[in-house]
């Protein structure tokens, strides 16, 4: 057993999948956050905390049960990945969907701030490396035709990032983001499957698949866990996947 523990929102795929598979191969104890989990994360040294993201009803009692159970086990060090994330709703503002905005936000943006609330709630006054890794896009400061929701939620995440670090400086928890770059998820997928009126952008997804600039989730995992989980970081700051 170890008392490394790591916490990773979205598991069922892409990014998420491969964080919690690069983080078991390392020794942490994992436990997903999500509806699911993808099956080659079956081990002893993983656990499915089973929540909807969009049910953020519920939400804030599993992660304080979760969270308060990791605290009282007192480990040495702890890393939160806010990493589940959906594309859609794809749409220009004028043409959007009420509800598949709420429910776009609510997973995007609203659950990363009950997961980090509820992580620093915990964890704020004990000791130990702990560190929360928020997973952003360059859609937080580059605007999309068409993916407005996603941009709106995306530097919403980097702001949580940058409160965070100014709040708790004294304590000693860390807080950063990562910028990931163009990863072959099914997020990717997603988008490029769209048409050019609902998003006007499209030609630019499409083309990172054409000309082959998407990474293997796998790649980018491994370089995420090694440069921000396992080495030093700087409170607030946003990493870019060129400096993994």
């Amino acid at each position: 057993m170890t008392d490394r523990y790591a916490v990773v929102t979205g598991v069922s795929s892409g990014l998420g999948e491969a964080l919690a598979a690069n983080l078991l191969a390392r020794g942490f104890e994992v436990i997903g956050v999500g509806r699911t989990a993808a099956t080659r994360l079956a081990s002893k040294a993983f656990r499915l905390v089973v929540a909807d993201l969009a049910d953020l009803a519920p939400l804030p009692a599993k992660l304080d049960d979760m969270f308060g159970e990791l605290a009282a086990r007192r480990v040495s060090s702890i890393a939160v990945i806010n990493n589940a994330a959906v594309a859609g709703p794809a749409g220009t503002v004028g043409d959007l969907d009420a509800g598949a905005v709420a429910a776009s936000l609510a997973v995007n943006l609203v659950a990363p701030v009950m997961v980090a609330n509820a992580f620093v709630r915990a964890f704020g006054a004990l000791d130990g490396d702990r560190r929360l890794v928020n997973v952003s896009s360059g859609a937080a400061v580059r605007p999309i035709a068409g993916g407005g929701t996603y941009n709106v939620a995306k530097a919403g995440l980097e702001m949580l990032t940058s409160v965070i670090a100014a709040e708790q400086r004294a304590s000693g928890i860390t807080a950063i983001t990562i910028r990931p770059g163009i990863i072959d998820t099914p997020m990717q997928a997603f988008l490029r499957a769209q048409s050019e009126e609902r998003l006007p952008a499209v030609g630019m997804f499409r083309g990172f698949h054409e000309s082959s600039q998407l990474v293997p989730p796998d790649v980018t995992a491994a370089r995420i866990v090694e440069r921000l989980v396992l080495g030093p970081v700087e409170s607030g700051r946003t990493y870019s996947y060129a400096e993994l």
